[in-house]
């Protein structure tokens, strides 16, 4: 018999549809029903491609004696954290409270309303099992200690990441870029590249800082590093060198052995991100890798309706990485090649990973010395490299696939959506910017409630789910980059009535900061603030960085007082861990530095924009066209082609090309 998860939408849910454990969604049912028979709740909370989760299922939800201990005392609620990311965030919070730790699979037991009072992550059958009987027991004979913990824990979650308001400084200054930058450079790995640990995540963020910092202070050893550092993210084993690609981290410190698994929101950054390191330092490498995620993402990710999905598995009959990895005797379909490529991809007869006694293809730094050795061009090689890699993409695509999770999220879709732009700017490749046209519409014709706000991802059968911050504001940063790739107004105009609908429905304005949930959805225990930075940025740093940006374009003092406070409560917290205030350190250079407002003018006004993404300018930002509405382009219409550099609400006079605005740039 199915379970309640039989009809969702959600794929993490659906493969739990048969378990023996009577798995509720989170519903107002579920949570009615653990009140009336006062019965604890067990949220477990987990993604499609999460391979603990797989295990922990395997071991625990398909075990009928933990199924019935599970039914019998508990109501057990089922969630998909990509779906629900505000319940999520919940009892994260909650379990790093109790455990300092956190992760996937993760689990919090809870009083019938909610409030947690137990959690943790992963469990071995016996432990959960013990667990799970002991707490019923406590619940049963002494439940006011249950309920006192709970209260005391969920006033925890509503204190954690609540900023004071700050007063505004006067003025942001090197000296505090370089408080945040100087300790954080400590943790680099001059030998692999990236961080100095293990597991090791791309953060495609904190190196687009990096990036941009380095250029604008024109620190030639921190640019250095964040090149080294790209080129061994995309020569390591965690980059899918046959079908294109990143997983979601490695396991080692050198990038080579990943977990499988391939998320949209990594991908979508890293586009972006090495289209951009491309145009501060143009190899032949960052080309490749973002033309070859692109063609994976529109080959394999992409819906009919224009939108993308979510991730793909990191298993494949039951076996990590069976898909990706390969024996020594398969690269004989090389024929003559197998020997050399054999070396190049480190291909071993024991396996390069010895664990699993196969290999996972990687590229060693020196590529450049073997492939002159082996007598070719850099040109040369790239096109041969191609045809070899189309030769075991054909043979690796008679396996069995990794599941594919087709949920659509919006906030992941944006991120796609900018990288898609970013990557279109940099290589002037038309199909780039289509692909980013065909999200926007997707958004715009998919996602909206009836109401005419944002959803999370399209309504199903079951239930519409409303936007949270992060999908607005990744929306609007998605669409104020594809107006400044087109200079087409109606992506900054639907930008805006998101901007507006933003602040209507998470702002407060009494403490000053942007909620993570909306005004009009579902009350949990807590309404929280999304502050820090992770592998995604914060929806706050990112919703403060559009209105920076949006109070120029728009000339709108009230969001760029908005953002100016949030940026100040935040402040003081940057230097204190960097990493996790990428974004937030990103604006700041932008304080420091200021921004170029570069208005082109006249029927030149594309070439020149053209022209201009021929050289790195992390500081700018661009608008034009021969008929506009903004404030910045009001009188400077007409088809005669001018190009004006703005700062600080003063324009240069008018120039008659993009060679002189790059000098007025540089002086």
């Amino acid at each position: 018999m199915a379970n309640k998860l039989a009809n969702e939408r959600s794929p993490y849910l659906r493969q739990h549809a048969h378990n023996p454990v009577d798995w509720h969604p989170w519903s107002a049912e579920a949570l009615e029903k653990a009140k009336q028979e006062n019965k604890l709740l067990i949220v477990s909370i987990g993604y499609s491609a999460c391979h603990w989760c797989h295990v922990m299922e395997k071991q625990s939800f398909e075990n009928d004696a933990i199924a019935q201990t599970m039914n019998k005392f508990f109501v057990p609620i089922k969630v998909d954290r990509e779906e629900r990311p505000d319940v999520d965030q919940i009892y994260m919070i909650a379990v790093q409270l109790m455990t300092n730790a956190g992760g996937w699979p993760l689990h919090a037991i809870c009083l019938p309303d909610g409030r947690p009072i137990y959690g943790g992550t992963y469990f071995k059958p016996q432990d959960w099992q013990h667990t799970l009987l002991e707490i019923a027991k406590m619940w049963e004979e002494t439940p006011q200690v249950a309920i006192e913990y709970a209260e005391k824990l969920t006033a925890g979650i509503h204190q954690a990441e609540q900023l004071p308001i700050s007063v505004i400084p006067e003025t942001y200054t090197l000296d505090d870029l370089q408080d945040i930058v100087r300790p954080w450079k400590a943790t680099f790995d001059y030998k692999d590249g990236g961080y100095d640990r293990a597991p090791k995540f791309p953060l495609p963020n904190n190196w687009l800082f990096f990036l941009r910092f380095g250029a604008l202070s024109q620190d030639q050893d921190l640019l250095d590093h964040v090149h080294f550092s790209l080129e061994k993210m995309a020569n390591g084993g965690i980059y899918d060198h046959v079908g294109g690609g990143f997983a979601r981290y490695s396991v080692d410190g050198r990038w080579h052995v990943p977990h499988f698994e391939k998320m949209l929101y990594d991908n979508a950054q890293l586009i972006g991100l090495y289209s951009e390191a491309y145009q501060q330092r143009p190899t032949l490498l960052y080309k490749r890798t973002v033309a070859e995620t692109i063609a994976w993402l529109t080959r394999e990710m992409k819906a009919p309706n224009g939108g993308f999905y979510s991730a793909l598995d990191a298993d494949s009959e039951g076996v990590e990485g069976k898909y990706y990895t390969f024996e020594h005797d398969e690269f004989d379909l090389l024929g003559a090649d197998a020997t050399l490529f054999r070396n190049y991809y480190h291909i071993t007869p024991e396996g390069n990973w010895r664990e699993e006694s196969t290999n996972v293809l990687y590229v060693s730094q020196d590529e450049h010395t073997m492939i002159q050795e082996a007598g070719f061009s850099e040109e040369e090689w790239h096109d041969y490299l191609q045809e070899i890699k189309q030769k075991l993409y054909s043979y690796r695509e008679n396996r069995v696939r990794p599941g594919l999770d087709d949920k659509q999220i919006v906030t992941w879709n944006a991120l796609l959506m900018k990288g898609f732009v970013d990557a279109y700017r940099v290589f002037d490749t038309s199909e780039y910017l289509q692909q980013a046209i065909d999200i926007a519409e997707f958004i715009r014709q998919h996602c909206f409630a009836s109401d005419g706000s944002l959803l999370h991802q399209p309504a199903d059968e079951n239930r519409e789910i409303a936007g949270f911050l992060d999908d607005y504001a990744f929306t609007i940063e998605g669409l104020s980059s594809l107006y400044e790739a087109t200079f087409d107004e109606q992506w900054l105009n639907f930008a805006k009535m998101l901007t507006e609908q933003a602040i209507q429905f998470f702002y407060d304005d009494e403490q000053q900061t942007f909620y993570y949930t909306s005004s009009t959805s579902e009350k949990l225990i807590a309404r929280k603030s999304e502050i820090m930075d992770n592998v995604i940025p914060a929806s706050a740093s990112t919703m403060v960085r559009q209105l920076f940006k949006l109070g120029l374009l728009y000339d709108k003092q009230e969001w760029t007082d908005i953002a100016e406070q949030l940026f100040a409560n935040v402040f003081p917290y940057i230097k204190r861990y960097g990493s996790a205030y990428s974004n937030w350190a990103i604006q700041l250079a932008e304080l420091v530095y200021g921004t170029n407002e570069i208005a082109l003018t006249g029927k030149d006004a594309a070439d020149w924009r053209r022209q201009l993404d021929q050289h790195y300018i992390p500081n700018k930002l661009t608008l034009g066209g021969t008929k506009s509405t903004l404030p910045l382009l009001s009188n400077r219409q007409g088809l005669e082609s001018k190009a004006y550099l703005c700062r600080n609400s003063t324009c240069s006079l008018p120039q008659d090309s993009v060679k002189s605005i790059l000098e007025l740039i540089n002086q």
